[in-house]
Formats: structure tokens, sequence, C-alpha cells
């Protein structure tokens, strides 16, 4: 068993390894689908938004102050950065979310092929499908309640300098606690007994999160960090935390 950061962070990039494999193709293939219509749609819906903006802008701006255009646009990218990462990311995990707890079963089958894992996990039905966007909800809620000491302490005078640190921690935590819910899930573990069984492994589980954190941020690779993740974090469920207390 290891606590390391690159060891966890490793199993995102395995992930990413697995996904062509011809067992889990199906299953990635709708959430991949879901992940780009959502980020497609949302960056294009704020492009066509800001460019009536820009005009708008640039209709009342005096010459001189022309160049203020260019600042919307900026501050635009910065905010389609935010605005996918915490909303859309958001919304496509909830939507996907019946899918890739089927992806996760599906990979714990190819890594135990004999079935030979205790516990066996539970197969899932199309009830267990229909309720789980709800179980995705009430970990928005958690999430949530992560945010917002960060957020308070970015308007903090001087301490706010570690806010960007903050951020990318509490990110990270809240990421491999999403993604590992789907193998452990399947297991039958609710999310209180997932949050006590990850802070007993809190290097490999940040450095998973934070993988997958770089990934979201990487264009192109950004649509396969959803299905990389829950394979990475199935993986690592099997490989790592299986023998946990």
């Amino acid at each position: 068993m290891s606590n390391s950061f690159t060891r966890g962070a490793g199993y995102v990039l395995t992930g990413l390894r697995w996904l062509p494999k011809a067992g889990l193709r199906s299953f990635v293939a709708i959430p991949l689908l879901i992940n780009t219509l959502l980020f497609g749609g949302g960056i294009w819906l704020a492009a066509s938004q800001l460019q009536r903006l820009d005009q708008a802008v640039q209709g009342w701006l005096p010459n001189w102050l022309a160049w203020l255009h260019w600042l919307l646009w900026l501050l635009f990218i910065l905010t389609v950065l935010v605005v996918i990462f915490y909303a859309f990311s958001l919304v496509a995990n909830v939507i996907a979310a019946p899918f890739n707890g089927l992806l996760a079963e599906r990979v714990e089958k190819m890594v135990h092929p004999d079935g030979r894992v205790p516990p066996p996990p539970a197969e899932s039905s199309w009830r267990d499908v229909l309720f789980t966007p709800l179980a995705e909800l009430r970990k928005l809620l958690y999430f949530v309640a992560w945010a917002i000491p960060p957020l308070l302490l970015s308007f903090v005078p001087a301490v706010n300098v570690v806010a960007p640190v903050v951020w990318a921690v509490s990110t990270a935590w809240m990421l491999a606690l999403e993604y590992a819910d789907y193998p452990l899930g399947n297991r039958g573990m609710n999310l209180q007994t997932q949050r006590q069984l990850l802070r007993q492994h809190p290097l490999l589980t940040l450095g998973f999160g934070a993988m997958t954190l770089l990934l979201i941020l990487i264009p192109v690779l950004n649509f396969l960090a959803m299905p990389a993740a829950v394979v990475g974090a199935t993986l690592m469920w099997n490989k790592e935390l299986s023998d946990s207390p």
C-alpha cells in the first residue's frame, strides 16, 4: 500500500491509457459525448454573448479607450476557464454519473476476471442508474461547502496570497472524492465512509486529484479527464486501498 503523491497521479495517467481498451470503449463513448456537447455548447454560448457585449462596448467607448475591448476578451477567457471547471464539469459529472458507475464496474471486472475480489462489487441495476444523479447532487452540496472557505479567504487582504494554493488543494481533494465514489459506491460505501478511507491516504488522494485537475485544465485532454479519472480511481482502489480498514 502506498501513500505516494506521484503514485496517485500515475493512476490518472494509467486510466488515460486504458481508455482505448476494447472492453471499455462503449462505456467511454457516452460520457465523452456528453463532455464534448457541454463544453462545446457552453463555450459557443459564452462567446456569442461576449461578441454582443463587445460590440456594445465599442459603440460607446471613445477611440482612446478602444483597447479596453481586448481587456474584455482577456477577462472572458479567464471567466470561461472558471465557469467550465466549476459549472460544466459539475453538470457533466451529474449527467454522466450513471455511465461512470457502469464504467467503474467494467474496469473492476477486467482487473479481476475470475471475480475473486472481496467483497464482490454489486451488479448495477437500471434503478441504480436512474437514482445515481441524486447521489451526485448530494455530493455537489458537500463540494459547495468545501468551496466556501477558499472563496472567503481570497477576499482577505494579505492572507489572500495563499488562496490559490488553498483552492488547488481543495479542488484536488474534491476531484479525488468525486471519482473515487464510483468504485467505492459500487461496493456500497457512503460518502462519509469514503471520506474516512481517503483521509487515511492523503498524499495518494491529493496526487490523484492534482493530476485530474491538470488534465481538466489542458485543452483536448479535458474531454478525456472524466473517464480517465473514473478508470484511474477504480484501478487505485483495487491496487492500493482494498486492504484498508
